[in-house]
């Protein structure tokens, strides 16, 4: 079988065909896909996310991909709900409480604090803080990245950037290999473009 240098992980939910139209633009080639040697050969790897946290999950493990996630050792980037697929837990069970993640970086997926603001947190929102990993290359505090969630993760030690929307809450997280976005990268225009690059480039 030949090697894909970068993958998108099929989690069986949707989005797919955007995030790797995002990738091929810059002039990547990419594979989607849920073959394990695949994944695990890849010089990067994409956790795409539209969708629930709850169905993703059950997604993953039927196609026996849990432990082969939580074994990665190259980088990892996680756009939306892939990025809450990377924590411990989210809350987006609905009357069934906790979905347990892949337990990637140690935090939780709450539900967003809007204090009255509309939700879902739909449409373009600049981010107030920005550290110096290398995916943010070239990013800065007001940039404008494009986002659609009703949950996300507090900031923590492991919060790379920031955002407000009601409260401030984690715009990008990071651990060891693995990064996740709460905004879409795909959608965000240059910006966007230039955080996918960066990660391909790390």
């Amino acid at each position: 079988m030949t090697k894909a240098k970068h993958v998108i992980v099929d989690t069986g939910c949707a989005n797919l065909a955007s995030v790797k139209f995002a990738v091929e633009r810059l002039g990547y080639q990419v594979t989607i896909t849920d073959d394990v040697d695949l994944i695990q050969s890849a010089d990067k790897v994409i956790f795409p996310g539209v969708g629930s946290a709850k169905h993703a999950m059950e997604n993953i493990k039927t196609k026996n991909l849990v432990s082969v996630l939580q074994n990665l050792t190259q980088p990892v980037l996680g756009f939306c709900l892939g990025m809450q697929l990377m924590t411990e837990s989210s809350k987006e069970g609905g009357n069934d409480g906790l979905v347990p993640c892949l337990n990637l970086i140690p935090t939780k997926v709450e539900p967003l604090q809007a204090q009255g603001n509309r939700l879902p947190h739909m449409g373009w929102n600049t981010l107030t803080t920005v550290s110096d990993h290398p995916v943010f290359k070239g990013i800065c505090v007001g940039d404008y990245f494009y986002f659609v969630h009703s949950f996300a993760a507090p900031i923590s030690e492991y919060t790379i950037a920031g955002c407000e929307y009601g409260s401030t809450f984690s715009a990008a997280i990071a651990k060891d290999n693995f990064i996740g976005c709460q905004f879409h990268p795909e959608r965000s225009s240059a910006l966007g473009s230039k955080i996918i690059q960066n990660f391909l480039e790390m």
